[in-house]
């Protein structure tokens, strides 16, 4: 007995669009729920090797919640990955 996995054809992906309101959302959760939309990991015909994913609207994006003092103490650092570049 031989088992084949599924994979979807383009064809088949149904794609949907998603509308996000991100006002009073915390910023890290709902990145990690839109990434997964984005993927198509919500959907039981995910493959990781094929773009399954469906289309996300968000709104009200500059009002997302940023907790502890993030906003004003964050720095974000550059790096070119070369030694001591």
């Amino acid at each position: 007995m031989t088992t084949k996995t599924y994979i979807p054809s383009q064809a088949d992906v149904d794609r949907q669009w998603y509308v996000i309101d991100a006002e009073g959302q915390r910023l890290g959760r709902l990145a990690t729920e839109i990434a997964t939309i984005l993927r198509g990991k919500n959907k039981p015909t995910f493959t990781p090797n094929m773009d399954t994913g469906d289309f996300v609207i968000v709104l009200n994006a500059d009002k997302v919640v940023v907790t502890g003092r993030k906003a004003s103490t964050k720095l974000y650092r550059r790096h070119s990955g070369r030694l001591a570049g």
